[in-house]
């Protein structure tokens, strides 16, 4: 007999997202993913200055915000014509303050969103020991507050004691990492969330000894943390749920649009030289990055306007009573075909464009664990590779802070355009964001963004094709639909913009039991 689940929406994530899927024998046979917050900053940007953009864009998550300064300077960089004359320290300054936010987005994402569906915190509750972390959460548990720890699904928490005791006792140290990475944003960005010193033609910030001094011990202390803690927790959950490589399984599709440019004499951000590479892989097949070929569907979504638009010709009209529309979320697609994005489709774009690092550490690790790369196409192939790339980053800023040249210029000159288009396309920690400027009369005339979770968690496009989280949920088999943790984790995996509470109903859509978590 088929049964529906609901979950909405999912808590330990950002924002406002549910899930719906259709059980047939306790396998989901079909899945839906629902954005249920209209935002609508393309509306909010139009007939604005241009320059307002990389603040305002900046607002759409507390987060990531610096992915949207980075694509959206790299937007305005493209419309006023200056992308090919950014000083290298306001090039390098960028990447420092992008790859800060970077490592802290994933330390935060493993640690305090999806560890917890593998470490049972309730180890600590019988704790003797002389860890002060481990006796201020034991304190939790005595008093019975253990927020933000549950409620919680119960069930299939693998690891011993002393083991969860360790765990535990790392989500406590992230903490003070992610509290190291937003000091060495705001050295060279002024603060975070929203900075203001990344502006078109470069940064604002000069550098000076004691900044990339100071920005320096700070990073190599986090490196400490990701050799140490960070990569070996991510193997130690990937040997205990082994069989969860056979899980979360998306499109197999996986576009990138490169991240961290290393020159910038190229205006043409599909074929700049960048850390991270640009480019498609479609079924193992790498092919260039074309970003003409985007485009973003409305058919499923509550938005009304033609199927199949390329995001610098669209417009958004929002329609809420839209008939057959089951979210918020518009439908991206790839020559019209499902892509995942993420740290995943980075390392793999990188791995099989033959960038050195990338393929020297995903080889290592995958001998650790006896994999190929087939099997990082999973739930914990996103959590392998989202903690590579912490390692990969962070490395390569420790190089990066040491080419600053103090007394150098940060900023290219520019004059504000009448009219003119322009297109910035970079990586998120949480995959590729796109953001696309008409100006007309100085002002800005469209303007549309594609993030993404709206990749990722895209409902079905005119061809009927799920998104690429829909098909990571569909062939998931659910052990007990009152806690059904493994959709949860599929969707974790993604890092997606979630939050709350959790309902759960049967197929005729009565309450079986529900989770409070306001």
């Amino acid at each position: 007999m088929s049964q529906k689940i609901v979950i909405d929406p999912v808590t330990r994530i950002e924002g406002h997202l549910g899930i719906e899927v259709m059980l047939d024998q306790g396998k989901v046979k079909e899945a839906k993913c629902s954005g249920t917050l209209f935002r609508g900053f393309e509306i909010i940007l139009k007939g604005r200055d241009p320059r307002d953009a990389q603040f305002l864009t900046q607002r759409v998550c507390g987060v990531c915000p610096i992915a949207h300064g980075i694509a959206s300077t790299l937007n305005l960089d493209s419309a006023f014509g200056i992308a090919d004359k950014i000083p290298d320290n306001g090039r390098i300054i960028r990447n420092l303050i992008f790859g800060s936010n970077f490592l802290q987005s994933h330390i935060l994402h493993f640690y305090h969103l999806a560890a917890l569906d593998y470490v049972d915190v309730t180890a600590v509750a019988d704790y003797d020991g002389a860890d002060p972390a481990l006796h201020s959460i034991k304190d939790f548990i005595s008093r019975g507050a253990l927020e933000p720890f549950v409620p919680r699904y119960d069930g299939d928490y693998r690891f011993d004691k002393k083991t969860n005791r360790e765990l535990v006792r790392h989500y406590v140290m992230a903490l003070e990492m992610r509290k190291l990475a937003h000091e060495m944003l705001a050295i060279f960005g002024g603060k975070m969330p929203h900075t203001a010193s990344i502006v078109p033609g470069g940064c604002t910030e000069p550098p000076t000894v004691d900044k990339i001094t100071g920005f320096l011990w700070r990073l190599n202390r986090i490196r400490e943390f990701v050799d140490n803690i960070y990569i070996p927790d991510v193997i130690a959950v990937a040997k205990k749920y082994s069989d969860h490589f056979q899980i979360g399984a998306g499109s197999g599709n996986f576009l990138s649009y490169g991240g961290f440019d290393l020159e910038t004499q190229n205006p043409d951000y599909a074929k700049r030289k960048r850390f991270l590479a640009q480019g498609v892989l479609e079924q193992g097949k790498l092919k260039p990055l074309d970003a003409s070929q985007i485009t973003e569907s409305v058919r499923n979504s509550w938005f009304d306007g033609p199927d199949a638009a390329h995001p610098g010709r669209e417009d958004t009209v929002p329609n809420r009573k839209k008939s057959g529309a089951y979210t918020w979320i518009k439908t991206p697609r790839y020559q019209g075909k499902v892509f995942e994005v993420g740290p995943l489709s980075r390392v793999l774009v990188s791995y099989f464009a033959g960038v050195a690092p990338v393929k020297k550490i995903v080889d290592a690790t995958l001998s650790e664990l006896k994999a190929d790369a087939n099997a990082l196409n999973s739930l914990l192939g996103r959590h392998g590779a989202r903690a590579l790339e912490a390692k990969l980053i962070a490395d390569a800023m420790a190089g990066w802070v040491l080419e600053l040249k103090p007394g150098e210029p940060v900023c290219a000159y520019y004059q504000l355009p009448d009219q003119a288009e322009g297109m910035g396309i970079t990586e998120a920690p949480r995959g590729a964001v796109g953001h696309w400027i008409k100006i007309k009369d100085k002002k800005i005339d469209r303007y549309q963004l594609v993030v993404p979770t709206t990749w990722n968690a895209s409902p079905k496009d005119e061809k009927g094709q799920p998104g690429p989280m829909e098909q990571a949920l569909m062939n998931t088999t659910v052990k007990d639909p009152n806690h059904p943790f493994e959709l949860v984790r599929v969707v974790r995996s993604f890092d997606p913009c979630l939050a709350c509470a959790v309902h759960i109903i049967n197929y005729q859509g009565t309450k079986v039991s529900e989770l409070n978590f306001g």
